[in-house]
């Protein structure tokens, strides 16, 4: 159920991407440079606080890499989830090595905004770094199979004391891996609470 869960946010992940980090990484490359004058620093090397627009592209950004970082750090989410578009994204570049006019083919809404800015996510080659990030829980084992909790109980739940054998030998119980054998010398049995009789007036 997990994996289907890492798929569906596999889906918003490459949503978040296209329109959220390339739109942002769009803005970034246009900075505002004084005019007649392409080399010089932006904003004539001063602050870009003021500027609302860049703003709100670094929010853009920042969102989308705290989205897919999450998507990789954590363990209990599908390796699904960050595999699948790191997969894609590393598919489109190997296709854009191949064959830039197919590469670029397949980016929607080129016209608009998102497909220029992943257009240029493409041609500088960072799809392709993200993509490599991306999947590096595909390889992880752990990442695939399921809360360690509920496969090995034994080591999260208490081993129960069992009743001494002969000559006052204590029994290995079974084995806790924090503490390691549990043994008991008691002859009484703790699988439950123990009543006593009220007294009997005679």
């Amino acid at each position: 159920m997990r994996h289907l869960y890492g798929m569906a946010l596999a889906s918003v992940v490459l949503v978040v991407m296209f329109f959220g980090g390339a739109w942002g990484y769009l803005e970034l490359l246009k900075l505002p440079v004084p005019p007649g004058d392409s080399g010089a620093l932006p904003a004539s090397g001063g602050s870009l606080l003021s500027n609302g627009s860049v703003l709100l592209a670094l929010a853009a950004l920042a969102a989308t890499a705290v989205l897919a970082g999450v998507l990789v750090a954590v363990p209990r989410i599908s390796p699904l989830a960050a595999g699948l578009p790191g997969l894609l994204l590393i598919g489109w570049t190997v296709l854009y090595l191949v064959s830039v006019r197919w590469a670029t083919a397949f980016i929607p809404l080129r016209s608009h905004a998102f497909g220029a800015g992943w257009e240029a996510l493409l041609f500088n080659g960072i799809l392709g770094a993200v993509g490599l990030a991306m999947v590096v829980p595909m390889f992880i084992p752990s990442r695939w199979r399921a809360d360690g909790r509920s496969r090995r109980p034994d080591l999260f739940e208490p081993a129960r004391p069992t009743v001494a054998g002969r000559a006052g030998r204590p029994l290995t119980g079974p084995i806790d891996r924090r503490t390691g054998p549990v043994q008991t010398t008691s002859p009484i049995r703790t699988t439950g609470p123990i009543r006593l009789r009220p007294p009997v007036d005679r």
